[in-house]
């Protein structure tokens, strides 16, 4: 039992590497780095840690995982809260998962106005 434990680890090891240094496989978020590296785009980093806009994206966080009919890109969005305004950023699978995304921060931020929309739809 112990050897078939290790066999299996070490195929699943295996197959970790291959996936990671194959070069047919592309990254998903290229043009979003780039794009985040404009001195304007709040990025992750520049998330504000006092307790208001913490909490902000806490609950919004908790809105978005609490859906299981999301898909894990959407469970993966950026949330990123400065100074009481929420960005999303991040690419989702489809326009409906989008739009779930926004309205359930929208709802926690209490306005439309206080949420700055920047996902992709993944084509």
């Amino acid at each position: 039992m112990k050897i078939q434990r290790l066999l299996l680890a070490a195929l699943f090891c295996g197959s970790l590497m291959t996936y990671a240094q194959d070069p047919a496989v592309k990254p998903d978020n290229t043009k979003v780095n780039k794009r985040d590296r404009n001195a304007g785009e709040p990025t992750a980093d520049q998330q504000k840690m006092n307790k208001q806009d913490r909490d902000l994206t806490a609950s919004v966080r908790k809105s978005i995982m609490a859906d299981k009919s999301l898909s894990t890109y959407a469970h993966n969005v950026k949330i990123i809260s400065q100074n009481g305004v929420v960005t999303l950023k991040g690419p989702v699978h489809s326009d409906d998962e989008k739009k779930q995304i926004v309205a359930k921060a929208v709802e926690v931020a209490g306005s439309a106005d206080k949420v700055v929309d920047q996902i992709t739809v993944k084509p």
